[in-house]
């Protein structure tokens, strides 16, 4: 039974650190879990991990001087329910399995990630075949998070561009750029002389965690949510998008720290198979 202080979600921008730590551990207690957990495969093995999230209300979207084409306006948004939000992005590693198991074939053209790089060049069907494949072999539900969701949980509190503050640095995500907004540059690689980024998604856990214990949800792979896109996909398009669009959050090696703010999101069709596009499940509670 949920502790009555977790029945009306708090505006968790109003919490400083050591009380937004605390609700997540309040949040875990009362699902009779660990703060930090995960489920077990049929075999025996460790599906991917996962943090619990605590309920609560937060502003969703960028502020008027941050907006950007096709960001939501700041609205406020309320969180009723934990739930458990996997701690980086599906690797390869842990994709294999789901491979093996239900022989699943890759094109041979497509590149492949390996290990503990997250894995890419999977599009929507084939991330929910995943997901189904792992609500099955644990007992649970896992889906792709919705857009609030993610947000939610990737700004853990924070009202700021990113989870770490105002501005990006190398030292906390693996994007292709940290030009300041007004100077950012978006495709490829451009770096300041002692920053030198990778052209590629490195290892998740290379960057530091957010204060909720998620990491690289700012750059390395953009993430799929459940969230269908609407209106027009990019500043040039003068009609609705067509077709199934779905939104992404996060940003990627590809583009600049612009594009991997918390706000920032951007439209992927459902059959897109991308070198920079990879998931994170959430597991209901």
């Amino acid at each position: 039974m949920m502790n009555e202080s977790l029945t009306l979600p708090p505006f968790v921008h109003d919490l400083d650190v050591q009380a937004l730590r605390a609700l997540q551990a309040e949040a875990a207690q009362a699902c009779q879990r660990a703060v930090f957990f995960h489920d077990t495969l049929k075999d025996g093995s460790a599906g991917p991990e996962l943090a619990v999230i605590p309920p609560g209300v937060f502003e969703m979207g960028a502020p008027e001087p941050e907006r950007r084409f096709g960001e939501l306006p700041l609205h406020h948004v309320r969180i009723e329910r934990p739930y458990a939000l996997g701690r980086y992005t599906v690797t390869a590693e842990e994709f294999q399995r789901f491979e093996e198991a239900c022989g699943f074939f890759w094109q041979e053209h497509l590149l492949r990630a390996e290990g503990r790089q997250p894995v890419i060049n999977i599009d929507l069907a084939t991330a929910q075949e995943y997901l189904n494949w792992l609500s099955l072999e644990t007992g649970q539900h896992y889906r792709l998070p919705t857009e609030a969701e993610w947000e939610y949980a990737a700004r853990a509190g924070s009202r700021s561009a990113y989870c770490f503050g105002a501005h990006l640095t190398c030292s906390e995500a693996n994007v292709a750029s940290f030009a300041p907004p007004q100077k950012a540059v978006s495709g490829w690689r451009r770096f300041l002389p002692f920053c030198v980024p990778f052209n590629r998604a490195v290892e998740v856990g290379s960057y530091p965690p957010n204060l909720w214990g998620l990491f690289e949800v700012h750059g390395n792979v953009w993430e799929f949510t459940s969230d269908r896109w609407t209106g027009p996909i990019d500043a040039l398009s003068r009609k609705p998008a067509q077709g199934d669009w779905r939104v992404s959050k996060g940003g990627s090696w590809f583009e600049g720290a612009l594009e991997a703010r918390a706000a920032a999101r951007k439209a992927r069709f459902h059959h897109e198979l991308d070198v920079n596009l990879g998931l994170r499940v959430l597991r209901e509670l």
